[in-house]
């Protein structure tokens, strides 16, 4: 690839340093071509670039959004979406109610097993052993701490009260070891 001795006009200034524009002619008159540096010759900035779009202008206005407001937009734009899904159902309801009492639709509200949000159960938890893990019907009245049975009690009878405290913390628990 030969370039001639005008330098085409979409080659950058940088071309210009690396390539000289005038070379003294020799004293016989004939001119010699002047021959590009190999860094001109591998030099990509002639190149065309498809991938980059020549319109491109940077929106200066735009900010980042933090989590907390890009959830909060997907919650309510899921909430409009539910709530037209119902005004469809309550139109289609009025147009054909007999059509809308044989379908059986189960309420978008009505928690089911695929749903996550779901009411606190009304089932009370099980009370589980602090040291061991296991079910505990019984506490201990100086600790406070729950036990599976008598061999733990004994553990839990010789704990140190900071022991013990570190163990009700760890339940959530913040009281007073006496």
């Amino acid at each position: 690839m030969a370039l001639s001795s005008a330098s085409p006009p979409h080659l950058t200034p940088i071309h210009d340093k690396l390539m000289p524009k005038h070379k003294k002619a020799p004293s016989d008159g004939t001119a010699t071509p002047i021959t590009p540096s190999l860094a001109v010759q591998l030099s990509y900035l002639h190149h065309p670039r498809p991938f980059k779009n020549p319109n491109y202008t940077k929106n200066v206005n735009r900010r980042a959004k933090n989590l907390k407001n890009v959830l909060t937009a997907q919650r309510e734009r899921e909430r409009a979406e539910r709530e037209a899904r119902r005004l469809e159902r309550e139109e289609a309801a009025k147009a054909n109610p007999n059509a809308a009492a044989a379908a059986g639709d189960i309420p978008e509200e009505a928690p089911t097993y695929t749903t996550i949000e779901a009411p606190p159960s009304l089932i009370p938890h099980k009370h589980l052993c602090d040291i061991t893990g296991l079910e505990a019907p019984y506490t201990d009245p100086t600790t406070g701490l729950r036990f599976h049975d008598k061999s733990i009690y004994e553990i839990v009878k010789g704990l140190n009260p900071s022991i013990a405290k570190d163990y009700l913390s760890a339940r959530g628990v913040n009281s007073i070891v006496k």
